[in-house]
């Protein structure tokens, strides 16, 4: 994988990444790990360098974000309360409603409730039936 190769690629993150709020730092040193992990590396025999450019990150992504799966946080006491925001189009209802399957079929199942705030988008209530 060369820097030629992957320059528009990384124009292209780091554009989403600014366009998404990330800080200007983070996603600096981020574009910058990537390249400095990807330029040079010799692609896996059977994968394209595309592949082998978006497993790096994937990777990158995964680390920067923590890298560990941690259990979803839970009040042994009473009511867990679980706030999603987000900007607008970003899948906050849709990830709701998984989280809250999730939260339904657990070892330990929890009883759910979702409340829809949306006063905008009065389709969102109707999406969490």
């Amino acid at each position: 994988i060369t820097s030629k190769n992957i320059e528009t690629a990384l124009k292209d993150v780091r554009r989403s990444l600014l366009e998404a709020d990330v800080n200007l730092n983070v996603a600096t040193n981020l574009i910058n790990d990537i390249r400095e992990r990807a330029v040079g590396m010799e692609v896996t025999e059977g994968v394209s360098p595309a592949q082998q450019f978006v497993k790096i990150m994937q990777e990158e992504l995964t680390d920067i974000l923590g890298g560990n799966v941690a259990p979803l946080a839970r009040n042994e006491d009473g009511i867990t309360t679980i706030l999603m925001t987000g900007l607008q189009g970003t899948g906050k209802t849709t990830a709701t409603a998984k989280l809250a399957l999730y939260c339904k079929q657990e070892e330990k199942p929890r009883k759910v409730l979702l409340v829809a705030c949306d006063v905008y988008r009065p389709a969102a209530i109707d999406q969490l039936e």
